[in-house]
């Protein structure tokens, strides 16, 4: 298993120092959002694109994964990274998120990165039924899974509290429904936490899905609110010891995205932290 840091918690700098500062505090990977101010595909050149190749070939690190997720430079004000959401009434919307995802898979493959990460269906909307979004999501996100499949890069689902897919088995759901290879489940071991599911329990149910981890602690409250890992109520000594029991070998990327006043220190306390629990060297 080797360690990365979500480039989300540095947004007050650009990509290139970001990757400086992320290969500072000792992690192998980055995740590389696709986002404002570091990759948004849309606006994203193909000289940008080689130079953010440049920083990482000289920091000495891999991309774990492409945060396609978070689409903060629509500045949506019903909320930063949720909207436009797969699910939204608006099909104008949901073409956004559509298109987003497309521009993300080929970023991935230019970039040489194995898989993106996305929202795993939208919020509630008044008088849509959880049925009709599960089949909307359904509906768009197979263009993208065609598109992934022909690239060779995967497309992870993220399960996330108040969205449409909260819960493993909802996840279950949906990807026997699509049925391809190349979706896969990014398993957030906070946002598992703060639905009523100890990731520890569920490392190895999970396993034959799970691609990739986020990393975060979570307070007893189960509040959606990412902490430093030791700093909440995560039981991270089990749940890492069952992530090692099932033989994953791939990327735990640690993501705090709330620490951006000052996200070398978090980056900093977390691998300090995750140190404590990790066999000697990994992530180092």
């Amino acid at each position: 298993m080797r360690l990365a840091f979500s480039s989300n918690a540095f947004l007050s700098f650009p990509i290139d120092e970001t990757i400086r500062r992320i290969a500072a505090a000792g992690y192998q990977g980055i995740e590389l959002l696709a986002d404002v101010p570091h990759a948004w595909p849309a606006g994203l050149l193909d000289v940008q694109v080689d130079a953010i190749t440049r920083a990482l070939e000289q920091a000495g690190l891999e991309i774990s994964n492409i945060n396609a997720f978070m689409m903060n430079a629509v500045a949506d004000p019903r909320q930063p990274y949720w909207h436009p959401s797969w699910t939204d009434p608006d099909p104008h919307y949901r073409a956004i998120r559509r298109e987003h995802t497309k521009r993300s898979l080929r970023l991935a493959q230019k970039l040489g990165a194995p898989h993106i990460t996305t929202e795993p269906g939208g919020p509630p909307f008044d008088g849509q039924t959880v049925s009709q979004a599960t089949d909307i999501f359904y509906e768009e996100l197979a263009p993208c899974v065609e598109l992934a499949e022909s690239l060779g890069i995967g497309l992870l689902i993220e399960p996330e509290p108040g969205l449409l897919i909260e819960r493993f088995e909802q996840y279950l759901a949906l990807a026997d429904r699509i049925g391809s290879p190349v979706v896969g489940l990014n398993f957030d071991i906070g946002h598992a936490y703060c639905v009523g599911e100890d990731p520890q329990d569920w490392v190895a149910r999970m396993a034959s899905h799970t691609v990739h981890y986020h990393l975060e602690d979570i307070a007893a409250s189960r509040v959606h609110q990412h902490l430093i890992p030791g700093e909440g109520a995560i039981d991270f000594a089990a749940t890492l010891g069952a992530i090692r029991s099932t033989g994953y070998t791939g990327w735990l990327t640690v993501e705090l995205y709330p620490y951006g006043d000052d996200p070398d220190n978090a980056a900093r306390q977390a691998m300090q932290a995750l140190r404590a629990w990790l066999p000697q060297g990994t992530g180092a």
